[in-house]
């Protein structure tokens, strides 16, 4: 792609104003990189990286291709889920120092399901600033591109990744479904069909999302019913390969749970006469539980 001259200049100066921003010493700067694709890496986390004195890695290995593709000669030094009491003394030690430490994890953002809570928390308990520079995730990704949730019900849980074992995960899936909104959780190419026909078992009403190499050439983000999940991974060796976001759908509703009965009907005319369409739903949602979007629907329909 070509960048024109006007192009040019004004990402100079975004460069610029990002440069002039407040980089206090004394700070744990914890870094999201992309989840796959490197032009996603924002223009606040590359200037972070570069006037850091050191780099905590995941996985040096993993971030070493981020840095050389976005000309960052920062030193490296590990954190990982094995050493991680270990690194936090040392990044402690460092902040001492007045040095500027990042924080990455191989993709994503750290201590969120990765390593590096601990070392925030160490951080934070030795007295020091901890400053978060927000960019991809895989989660936020996921539920963008499968559209299960909505502003009238934004609700959702991110569970992790599943267990290993069959029996175990079948225990996690039923405690984690109990939850009335969109389960999302992580899952590697070598599980996937055994997990999802774990799903398919537990729950051959619901549908599931799969998120595959979000960001990356190959993405594919598909919905079905679980019932054909399975034979629709087998279709296509390709859709077993890749790191998976699975989005688990909420049971659905029945009728009954989704309707006003005629005595709430009643009163939410009654209210409608006094206050506005907005306010009439937020007193009934808190009122009855119901889900804001079936009281918002009967009241568009009834409010005149």
């Amino acid at each position: 792609m070509q960048i024109t001259e006007q192009g040019t200049q004004l990402l100079a100066r975004m460069v610029e104003r990002v440069q002039s921003q407040t980089w206090p010493q004394h700070t744990l700067y914890v870094v999201a990189t992309p989840i796959g694709n490197l032009g996603d890496f924002s223009l606040r986390g590359w200037q972070c990286l570069t006037i850091c004195d050191v780099i905590a890695a995941e996985d040096t290995r993993s971030t070493r291709p981020l840095l050389d593709a976005w000309g960052v000669q920062t030193p490296l030094i590990a954190a990982h889920r094995h050493n991680e009491a270990q690194a936090a003394e040392q990044i402690v030690a460092r902040l001492t120092q007045g040095e500027r430490v990042a924080l990455v994890s191989d993709a994503g953002a750290p201590a969120v399901s990765d390593p590096g809570g601990r070392i925030v928390r160490a951080v934070r308990a030795a007295g020091f600033q901890v400053v978060a520079i927000p960019g991809a995730s895989a989660v936020i990704t996921a539920l963008m591109g499968s559209g299960v949730t909505s502003d009238e019900n934004p609700a959702f849980v991110f569970a992790g990744f599943l267990p290993h074992k069959s029996m175990a995960r079948k225990k996690w899936l039923q405690g984690w479904a109990q939850t009335p909104a969109p389960v999302v959780m992580f899952e590697s190419p070598h599980r996937i069909q055994a997990a999802i026909k774990d799903m398919a078992e537990l729950f051959p009403d619901r549908q599931i999302t799969f998120a595959r190499e979000l960001t990356k050439r190959f993405e594919q983000v598909h919905t079905c019913e679980l019932t054909q999940a399975v034979e629709w991974l087998e279709q296509d060796s390709y859709r077993q390969q890749g790191e998976f976001v699975l989005i688990l759908h909420a049971a659905a509703q029945t009728e009954a749970s989704q309707s006003l009965d005629a005595v709430t009907e009643q009163w939410l005319l009654a209210l409608l006469e006094q206050v506005s369409a907005r306010d009439a739903v937020k007193v009934a949602v808190k009122a009855t539980g119901l889900p804001r979007d079936v009281i918002y629907d009967w009241v568009l329909a009834h409010k005149n």
